[in-house]
């Protein structure tokens, strides 16, 4: 993310957003409607049909066209929770509050503790300035974990917009919490305090905070941004060098941009310095650890909340085109990028995002042109070049993404184990062309960067193995990689084909199965072991791998191979035998890439 908070609340609300997945599933526990008897021109028909569409649309991750859908039935079918309770979390989803706040009225009219609905209808009633009825729709929300969290931190921001400092502390003030939720507790504490001008009380719930988690970028900023409001940038500095010191790779652009408003003895502005902002920061943090942790859909509704309460929060907004990111919801993301006040330090970072999803959109050219003017405003900086490079290589055009990654590598200057990447990067373009001899010298490169690094011990390692070269360190090399990443069925596939490769066929069962087991909806993997088995003479085993690998959608020149297996075997026809082993080398470079997508995530975050 542009900044995220902290692992241990990414670690507490992931266990806890397992609550939430019947609430916020695709197919809610209650989601058959009941409609008896439904003729062709009945209203029940017509609910049918528009629910039918809004889960379509629901699948597709098109939340808007699902919020309409789903009002159409509920409007054939007003008094179906189900319906209601879909039609709500979409238009939350899409922050249509026009529409979204008649129906959580309804919903906590039918059920008062409903969660969600009681927190929009805190916000609504916290915007407007009444805070009784805010302070009603929060304590109503607060049946489970999280909703008991999220209710006491909006208390507290609730009542410091009251005036009542001491209750807002108060509320936020809960010594039988986990330590995750003691994290988030204390953070807002301090963020109160700060702003009602107990900054003893702040500097206390800071320390204890930072003592807990000192790597977490967003509440690190808050406690400098304390420290340099008061004057001690003394202690300011040494807030963010301890943080700089657990993280690695370059700093972060807030942090550097810290760094330099210290150095400038700025009396920094406090990170939250008004209780809207207190409110955002809440929901904000909530939507993306739950986003963080697989829970798109609950975390998306988080963040709307934020928005709702401070429209501008520019690390909601980047958190919210992440969660749109990850839905594959591209052009949306964009469009929410763009809404990002310009002009702060986030900038190139979002730009880059920008073109990595205009890449995805198939529109390379203005993903190229958003990348090169990054690139010619700051000639240092490597990240777009890095960008521009890996969009290049995953478009299989190898021969200009080295170009940008020998920039990227001119620019850096120096030897540092933060760099391997681009060596990497630029290696496998270089073994995509079949130049070998410069592949090998810069995968070597980035293994001396970075020795206990799976993806280059396995590229490195197959290639060797797969060439007949270095058989022995290059078994040593994927086996390393093996049990540094022992979960990665696309690394313990490389290790099982290079057993096949060698001849090992046992052994080569013995991984490709357990390949398979980690990714069993993967055409390649589900291939290969069908090989191996055939080579150890289970046959029919070997048939039913190969028959699961084509109901898996492979790649359309693997279709007619495994076909030809089916019906001769794997040594039945010479020809097919030449084909397959020509494949094997052409999917290794699909499987690796698939595991650094995996590995590596975004580029530049």
């Amino acid at each position: 993310m542009l900044g995220s908070h902290g692992r241990l609340l990414s670690v507490g609300l992931g266990a806890v957003a397992l609550t939430f997945v019947g609430f916020f599933s695709q197919a809610p526990a209650r989601s058959e409607i009941p409609l008896p008897g439904v003729g062709i021109d009945s209203p029940a028909s017509s609910a049918l049909g528009n629910y039918l569409a809004a889960r379509f649309a629901r699948s597709a991750q098109d939340t808007e066209d699902a919020a309409t859908f789903y009002g159409r039935a509920l409007d054939h079918d007003p008094t179906n929770e189900v319906l209601l309770e879909n039609a709500f979390q979409m238009e939350t989803m899409s922050g249509n509050w026009p529409k979204a706040i008649p129906l959580a009225e309804k919903l906590a009219s039918k059920h008062e503790s409903h969660r969600i609905s009681q927190f929009l209808l805190g916000v609504t009633s916290f915007k407007a300035g009444d805070y009784a009825e805010a302070e009603a729709r929060f304590k109503a929300g607060a049946e489970n974990p999280i909703g008991e969290l999220t209710s006491a931190i909006a208390l507290g921001w609730t009542r410091l917009a009251a005036g009542d400092v001491d209750g807002a502390l108060k509320a936020v003030d809960l010594p039988k919490q986990p330590d995750w939720a003691q994290f988030y507790l204390r953070y807002h504490r301090a963020l109160i305090a700060d702003i009602a001008g107990r900054k003893a009380v702040a500097n206390a719930a800071y320390e204890k905070m930072f003592r807990q988690d000192s790597r977490t970028l967003r509440t690190t900023l808050a406690y400098a941004r304390h420290a340099a409001n008061g004057g001690d940038f003394k202690q300011a500095r040494q807030i963010m060098r301890e943080q700089l010191s657990k993280v690695q790779g370059d700093p972060h652009p807030l942090a550097k941009d810290m760094l330099t408003r210290i150095k400038d003895r700025e009396k920094t502005p406090l990170l939250v310095s008004t209780p809207p902002q207190g409110m955002a920061e809440l929901f904000y943090g909530l939507g993306e650890a739950l986003a963080g942790e697989g829970g798109i859909s609950l975390g998306t509704i988080y963040l709307r909340l934020a928005l709702d309460a401070e429209p501008d929060h520019a690390f909601a907004l980047a958190a919210l085109a992440n969660a749109q990111e990850a839905s594959k919801r591209y052009a949306d993301a964009i469009a929410t990028y763009d809404k990002i006040p310009p002009n702060t330090p986030l900038q190139s970072a979002i730009d880059i995002r920008k073109a990595f999803n205009l890449n995805s959109l198939d529109r390379p050219d203005e993903a190229k042109a958003i990348l090169e003017r990054l690139a010619e405003a700051d000639p240092k900086d490597v990240r777009p070049l890095e960008a521009m490079g890996n969009i290049l290589r995953a478009r299989k055009e190898y021969a200009e993404s080295i170009k940008y990654f020998t920039r990227a590598i001119s620019v850096l200057g120096k030897n540092d184990p933060r760099y391997w990447g681009y060596y990497y990067a630029r290696g496998t373009s270089y073994e995509r062309l079949k130049n070998w001899t410069a592949a090998e010298s810069d995968l070597k490169k980035a293994l001396a960067l970075a020795p206990d690094q799976p993806l280059v011990l396995n590229y490195l390692g197959y290639s060797w193995v797969d060439q007949g070269k270095n058989l022995k360190e290059g078994m040593k090399l994927i086996e390393k990689a093996v049990q540094l990443k022992p979960d990665d069925g696309y690394i313990v596939d490389s290790l099982g084909w290079a057993h096949f490769r060698r001849g090992n066929y046992k052994e080569a069962v013995r991984f490709l199965e357990r390949a398979v087991e980690i990714k069993p909806e993967d055409p390649t993997l589900n291939d290969h072991l069908g090989d191996a088995f055939w080579k150890v003479g289970r046959e029919r085993e070997a048939r039913f791998q190969w028959s699961q690998a084509l109901s898996l959608e492979p790649e359309p020149e693997d279709v007619d191979k495994i076909k030809a297996k089916l019906l001769h075997g794997l040594d039945g026809k010479a020809e097919a035998h030449k084909a397959t082993n020509t494949r094997q080398v052409q999917r290794t470079d699909t499987l690796r890439r698939r595991s650094e997508n995996k590995t590596q995530g975004r580029a530049v975050e």
